[in-house]
């Protein structure tokens, strides 16, 4: 026992000792040391199984590993050789470690039930290399800085055939979003494959690590962003030639790396609080008119957050009634519906949902997520009315009844009001986390707030600003929602009625 304690004590003292480092030659002095990748790339593999006592820690978006070697969260992190150039641009602070860490071919991917799709691919492949095409396109985006690249215009073709792309939106040289429109290298080259085929092609953005699900599932055609060939991958996939090599480097403090040590260099200016909030609006909000992915993405938010709240609130007291049913025929079921929905997590529904429920159906994913949260929402209604109905005295029920009233007219006038007035305290709550929930949609290709900052993140590298914008406004959308229900529940009150009924 005292053994293992002191090997754990010792292994930790290495740890913080090759954190500390200031002077780090290659990845090989952070065989210990805490590494970040982008989750679902080759990288989480190959630090897995190169360097099996390093702390791996996985992000879904580039900036945010960015990020956190600046605050130093994470000593290292892999990626692809351009990205790096065009990270180092905007984060001068950041140096290359290690060049040539892995180097592997990169492809298109099709599902297997698509093999000619496959052919077709290849073949223009072959084309585009030799007529030069290729080489113009390697030039624009991958020669010099992918930032200033121009994106060429390439007419749609009006065919008949109709293919949906895959993209995860990482960054440049591979697929990035400019002035509210899809760039980059792999965007020009299915758009030239798609124009030379005679085929229309939608893009949907996914994140990275649902890629291959979306395609093995059938969801999307094709996909591509810069996405390595692996054994795993191709199981799932059929992956085309290889049309680049994915060449990843080490980026980490320049201040930690052996090669950068010397003179420290002259700190520019600091800039005043407000001059920073200026220059982070504009670069996140004016730039390539990026407001439209966050205006985008508050309407789809909206509209998700109501129509789930209206489905949820008439599912649920469906549910509500078949539950206190006497009948087990109903009783037995909706207490099941109850339970499974409850214990399910949200995330794990929306997934469901689409790749698995309407897995060969082609629907649009917003119509997905309202089904999917307006059945999460339902579980939970349905016991927020359950507990109110159950809460009025059962007197007042025969009282009604007693009256004159039917059943449903005792129910509609007399408990209805009362349980209106239990449950909404509860019922608001409800629908505000049923609001923040939505902020995972981006799951299966919604592009929601979260995942239009998440995009604008992937430009800027800029991690106050878009999060705290966002957060602003999701608190704006369920403010101005619960407004709505707070007047609901002052109409509904007694008291209010009858200090109205005075003030006339």
């Amino acid at each position: 026992m005292k053994k293992t304690i002191l090997s754990i004590f010792f292994s930790l003292i290495a740890g913080f000792a090759a954190r500390g480092d200031a002077g780090w030659n290659s990845l090989d002095d952070l065989a210990e040391g805490r590494i970040a990748v982008f989750s679902g790339t080759v990288h989480d593999a190959f630090v897995a199984r190169k360097y099996p006592a390093a702390k791996l820690l996985r992000f879904d978006s580039t900036a945010d590993m960015i990020l956190s070697i600046k605050k130093d969260k994470v000593d290292v992190t892999l990626v692809d050789t351009i990205s790096a150039a065009v990270i180092m641009k905007t984060n001068p602070e950041l140096g290359v470690l290690q060049e040539d860490v892995l180097n592997m071919p990169v492809g298109v991917g099709f599902g297997k039930r698509a093999p000619e799709l496959r052919k077709r691919f290849n073949r223009f492949l072959k084309e585009i290399r030799a007529d030069g095409t290729y080489d113009a396109m390697f030039r624009r985006w991958c020669g010099g800085d992918p930032e200033a690249a121009v994106m060429p215009e390439i007419p749609e073709s009006g065919g008949e055939e109709k293919y949906v792309l895959g993209v995860a939106v990482a960054d440049l040289p591979y697929v990035a979003v400019m002035d509210g429109k899809y760039v980059g290298f792999d965007v020009e080259m299915i758009k030239r494959f798609a124009e030379r085929e005679k085929f229309r092609m939608e893009i949907v953005s996914l994140e990275f690590p649902s890629l291959v699900t979306a395609l093995a599932s059938g969801k999307v055609d094709m996909i591509t962003d810069g996405i390595a060939i692996s054994e795993e991958r191709s199981r799932m996939v059929d992956f085309s030639e290889p049309y680049m090599e994915f060449r990843t480097v080490a980026l980490a403090l320049k201040s930690k790396i052996a090669k950068f040590a010397g003179p420290a260099a002259a700190a520019p200016a600091e800039k005043s609080f407000v001059r920073k909030v200026a220059d982070s609006f504009r670069s996140n909000i004016i730039v390539e008119r990026r407001w439209l992915l966050i205006l985008d993405g508050l309407r789809v938010t909206v509209v998700i957050s109501i129509f789930s709240a209206i489905l949820g609130t008439l599912l649920g007291a469906l549910v509500c009634f078949m539950r206190l049913s006497k009948k087990k025929a109903a009783s037995l079921p909706a207490g099941l519906f109850i339970s499974i929905l409850r214990g399910t997590p949200v995330l794990v529904l929306l997934m469901l949902v689409y790749y698995v429920v309407f897995a060969s159906v082609n629907v649009n994913p917003v119509f997905v997520a309202i089904i999917a949260f307006g059945l999460n929402f339902a579980a939970y209604a349905a016991e927020i009315f359950r507990t109110g109905i159950e809460g009025v005295d059962k007197g007042q029920t025969e009282a009604g009844i007693a009256m004159g009233f039917t059943k449903t007219g005792t129910f509609i006038h007399i408990i209805l009001p009362q349980m209106v007035r239990r449950i909404l305290p509860v019922y608001k709550g409800e629908f505000i986390s049923l609001v923040k929930n939505t902020s995972i949609v981006g799951y299966i290709a919604v592009q929601d707030l979260t995942k239009a900052s998440d995009i604008i993140r992937s430009r800027t590298f800029d991690a106050f600003f878009p999060l705290v914008m966002v957060a602003l406004l999701y608190f704006s959308i369920s403010w101005l929602l619960l407004q709505s229900l707070e007047y609901l529940e002052r109409v509904t009150d007694p008291k209010f009625k009858r200090k109205k009924a005075g003030s006339l």
